[in-house]
């Protein structure tokens, strides 16, 4: 493919990302315009209503205010480091939220810097919290429009377009053709702790020149394997670039690299907050280094000064002057400093375009679920590396596109799948799963991973107890009914955004349950700290599950043990039991987006030992997909 035609099709993702943001930018604007205040707080997009706390100078000179909610615990929210927001103001008679008059916005955004629980710190321009402090109404805060994030990979594919005869250009080229990319060779190392699948593909990374795709399904040790690469790369380079799309993402990698031992910068702040991994923050790192104190001290002066009116004219100048110049000439000094200490920096890939990187180089950038990201977000992090290494699994989530003409133009389609597409002698795929019974994996080897995966022998067998079905359809349209109640088992539109939602299922799901940990046994449950998940694809329905649960006595002893999420929300995780509720349930088939067969992928293998499913096999199996599954279901269970 000539260089021509890479970028064409370049230029093309350029245009539908340009949708995309249109996209999102109108869907804010009518969400904020007339979506009702209840619907955005239940959503996790609002948070109402805030105490005020203190506000400070954060050690990176960001002017911070600390804002805490009053929290409903079955609503999970948005906002995490670094998502911009806007606070507002609202009366709510009688403190009913579908009540709310008017909003009133404040005519400044903030950004979120870090966030724990009900207690988040935003950063916000000098000179507005006082309109936040004396406001006479109630506060809110929500998240507002991105606009830094498209602008970022709006840059990054402009410099991709424009590249000629540098690194980038070379890389550009070689991935949107079937150029054979280069590779080192040399005798395969030993690593006796892995096995053959994640031995072999260590070797791969090492042996990559341009770039190596590490494919992890489900349970198969990507982490692990990843780790064990990063740390071979160091010991034949001075420092690294980690990546991943998503702020969780980043945790994770880094937080098995510092067990490694590995000294890890991480760029922006960890979503979930603890101890070692805040401490490996820039800011804290900034705030902990022995020149610290002088420039707090001279940023105080400089303030002080700002604020004097008595010195008139050019002393006062000159000496603002003097203070900028040694204020940039510490922060320089401490920024170099803290990189140089490192050998691995850790940022999520928007993160990536962050001014503290600029003038640096890697030669290797490690991107972890690259599956989940765009193709311009990932070039954001490649245009610093010479080379790149890609993992994740491209038959689990894809990236989020909310404009159909996006996606149909193809913008959901990632760098990760047009490497594999164009060159699958660069894809290590790691065959061994340590999660799942082998019943539950098979199918999904099978239908995904063209039967090359295989069990480790310690779970292949597993149950919960001597002689349980491992693997479950629960057909809804089978289930004997009076007439009038019949209906329970059908789809519901509810609320304002329409969400898909089955009472029906819902409450039969809860009753399996109960009956399942009966059958095991409280003590025993509580004892070996048997966990569940149930997921569903639609938030009506996990958001119903979830009053279902504190509803019923029963489940309080098993509380801790029981999460209900959506299948995004329970991407990366495993549990000993899982229910999935499908919801449809339609004369019509009509399945929606239950027809991304990927998420569907993640659902089922979530379980380690035990997976019901529960939906109408009428509705469903129209589609040969869910055809498939529940044939081979019966056939395991030798019904068929």
């Amino acid at each position: 493919m000539s260089n021509n035609s890479a970028i064409a099709q370049l230029q093309v993702q350029r245009e539908l990302l340009q949708l995309e943001y249109q996209e999102e930018k109108e869907a804010y604007r009518l969400h904020t315009e007339s979506m009702g205040l209840a619907r955005k707080v239940t959503r996790g997009d609002a948070w109402y209503p805030l105490h005020v706390g203190r506000t400070y100078y954060n050690s990176v000179n960001q002017y911070c205010i600390e804002v805490t909610r009053k929290a409903d615990e079955e609503i999970d929210h948005n906002f995490e480091y670094g998502k911009p927001v806007v606070f507002f103001s609202a009366e709510v008679p009688g403190g009913d939220l579908k009540q709310a008059g008017r909003i009133h916005y404040y005519g400044f955004t903030g950004n979120v810097s870090y966030v724990d629980g009900d207690r988040m710190v935003v950063s916000i321009p000098e000179g507005h919290a006082l309109e936040l402090q004396s406001s006479q109404l109630p506060l809110g805060v929500q998240l507002f429009f991105d606009e830094t994030s498209y602008r970022t990979m709006r840059d990054a594919l402009d410099r991709v377009i424009n590249a000629r005869g540098t690194r980038l250009a070379y890389l550009r080229d070689l991935f949107y053709s079937r150029q054979p990319a280069a590779t080192f060779s040399f005798e395969s190392m030993r690593f006796p702790w892995l096995n053959a699948s994640q031995e072999r593909a260590v070797n791969d990374v090492l042996r990559a020149k341009d770039v190596r795709v590490l494919h992890g399904p489900p349970g198969t040790g990507k982490t692990t394997t990843l780790v064990e690469a990063i740390g071979e790369t160091l010991k034949r380079e001075t420092q690294v670039l980690v990546c991943a799309q998503s702020n969780t993402a980043v945790d994770w990698i880094s937080e098995k690299l510092v067990d490694c031992g590995i000294p890890v910068l991480r760029l922006g702040n960890p979503t979930r907050v603890n101890d070692k991994m805040l401490s490996f923050t820039y800011e804290h790192r900034f705030a902990d280094h022995p020149d610290y104190p002088k420039l707090w001290q001279v940023r105080r002066d400089m303030r002080a000064l700002r604020h004097k009116r008595r010195e008139k004219g050019e002393r006062l100048h000159q000496k603002l002057e003097r203070l900028k110049e040694l204020a940039v000439e510490l922060e320089v000094r401490i920024t170099g400093d803290i990189f140089g200490q490192v050998r691995v920096i850790a940022c999520t890939l928007v993160g990536a375009g962050s001014k503290l990187l600029d003038g640096r180089r890697f030669s290797t950038v490690f991107i972890d679920e690259a599956a989940q990201a765009l193709e311009a977000a990932c070039w954001i992090a490649l245009r610093r590396a010479n080379r790149v290494i890609l993992a994740g699994d491209h038959c689990q989530l894809p990236p989020t596109v909310k404009s159909l003409q996006a996606l149909k133009g193809g913008l959901g389609k990632t760098l990760m799948e047009r490497i594999v597409e164009n060159k699958p002698e660069c894809v290590s795929l790691l065959e061994v799963q340590y999660r799942m019974n082998d019943e539950i994996m098979q199918f999904s080897s099978e239908y995904f991973y063209h039967g090359k995966m295989t069990s480790a022998p310690e779970v292949a067998h597993r149950t919960v107890y001597d002689g349980d079905a491992p693997i479950l359809w629960f057909d809804t349209s089978t289930i004997e009914l009076g007439e009038d109640e019949q209906k329970d088992f059908r789809e519901q539109f509810v609320g304002e955004t329409f969400g898909r939602i089955n009472k029906g299922e819902a409450t039969l799901t809860l009753s399996l349950l109960q009956i399942y940990l009966q059958r095991i046994g409280k003590q025993r449950v509580l004892d070996d700290r048997l966990d569940v998940g149930i997921i569903s694809p639609y938030r009506a329905q996990v958001q119903y599950l979830r009053r279902l649960i504190k509803k019923r006595p029963f489940f309080k002893p098993f509380r801790h043990l029981i999460s209900v999420n959506t299948v995004d929300g329970f991407q990366g995780q495993e549990r000993d039991v899982i229910l999935i509720s499908m919801v449809r349930a339609n004369d019509a088939g009509q399945i929606g987006f239950l027809r991304d067969l990927r998420r569907m992928n993640v659902a089922i293998t979530r379980a380690r030992m035990k997976l019901f499913i529960l939906g109408d096999a009428p509705t469903m199996t129209r589609h040969p997909f869910y055809k498939r599954l529940h044939d081979y279901i019966k056939r395991v269970r030798g019904q068929a």
